[in-house]
């Protein structure tokens, strides 16, 4: 270096250090931008919605519920924590949710008018926007897992009835036989709903549906929804939870959705689909989104929940019940298990 250029040992060190102080100033978010943070991740859960009240559960099926709503949300957890993606993390939640009597999916399925069961499920991932959703099915363990394997492995979209139950043993997922489904007490519900009026198809004005969205460490979206429908159903009634765009939608430009509620409300809305356009192309934030479109649901007659996921990891509830089974959890510290509309956060909350 020239005379003009050079600097001393104690200039360097000057200069080092106020740096260092400058760096230390800095609030840890900024700091933690660099190219090397870990990416966030989210996952929020949901085992239905309808009139959940206090005085309709016990102190022990509350606890009970809450359990299981915490051991999804540990299964997605894992997957996410691990780096695992948003599509394995929203499938182990909804598989431990359809394995559990408590919800109206997979085990827990209601009973249709003529006493069987019917599952329906549909699964969406969000940076190629592939989906896959049975209907109709009868003997599927877990229908999340054949809506998966309809996305991966089939030629089509959407399978129902006969030809998805011949896929599933053909894809050599798990069968079940009809006792694994038949729960005593969807049977009291059905037999109940048999002694009223005919036109009630829910005695109890839950809609059990489970379902989960995640947003992975690699920024990608995925929505899986599974459901037995309403208790009573008939003439093969399909409802939204299957149904793409209605029930279930994941597009990593906007959000990923899954519903529960009153079926033919929300597929005459579009529900989740209707959410993220309003996110994509109209610059509407997540909870604004979500409000508006349950707001469009119950100005037509229906009630129900959705959960949302933002591409930024921002995610949240939105419902016109009293209660919703819900839950969440974050990389940033949020962890919340609910059930009443007085308890938790019904908003999204960023972390």
């Amino acid at each position: 270096m020239k005379g003009g250029d050079r600097m001393t040992i104690k200039q360097t060190l000057a200069i080092g250090l106020a740096a260092g102080l400058a760096a230390l100033a800095t609030p840890v978010a900024a700091q933690s931008a660099g190219p090397d943070t870990p990416p966030r991740w989210s996952l929020a859960i949901h085992g239905g919605a309808g009139v959940i009240e206090r005085a309709r559960l016990s102190p022990e099926k509350d606890a009970e519920i809450r359990a299981a709503l915490g051991a999804a949300l540990a299964a997605g957890e894992a997957v996410l924590k691990a780096g695992g993606s948003a599509l394995d993390a929203v499938t182990a939640a909804v598989v431990l949710l359809e394995d559990n009597p408590n919800f109206n999916a997979g085990r827990g399925a209601v009973f249709t008018h003529d006493g069987t069961n019917e599952l329906d499920a549909a699964i969406m991932r969000g940076d190629t926007r592939a989906a896959g959703a049975v209907a109709g099915i009868s003997a599927t363990k877990n229908p999340i897992r054949l809506a998966r394997r309809v996305m991966e492995h089939g030629q089509h979209v959407f399978l129902a009835g006969k030809g998805a139950d011949q896929f599933s043993r053909e894809q050599g997922l798990e069968q079940a036989p009809p006792e694994w489904f038949a729960t005593p007490e969807r049977r009291r519900q059905l037999d109940e709903r048999n002694s009223k009026a005919a036109d009630r198809t829910d005695i109890d004005r839950k809609y059990g549906t489970v379902g989960a969205v995640a947003r992975d460490m690699a920024g990608h979206l995925a929505a899986a929804t599974s459901t037995g429908g309403l208790t009573g159903k008939r003439w093969g009634r399909i409802g939204d939870a299957p149904v793409i765009g209605a029930g279930t939608w994941a597009d990593d430009r906007a959000c990923a959705v899954s519903a529960t509620g009153a079926g033919e409300f929300f597929l005459r809305v579009g529900v989740a689909h209707e959410i993220c356009a309003r996110m994509r192309l109209g610059g509407a934030g997540l909870q604004a989104a979500a409000d508006a479109v349950m707001a469009d649901v119950l100005a037509l007659g229906g009630t129900g929940g959705v959960i949302v996921v933002a591409p930024d990891g921002t995610n949240g509830f939105s419902f016109n019940t009293p209660g919703m089974y819900r839950g969440r959890v974050t990389s940033g510290g949020v962890r919340e298990v609910a059930i009443y509309g007085d308890e938790g956060q019904k908003g999204t909350q960023a972390q």
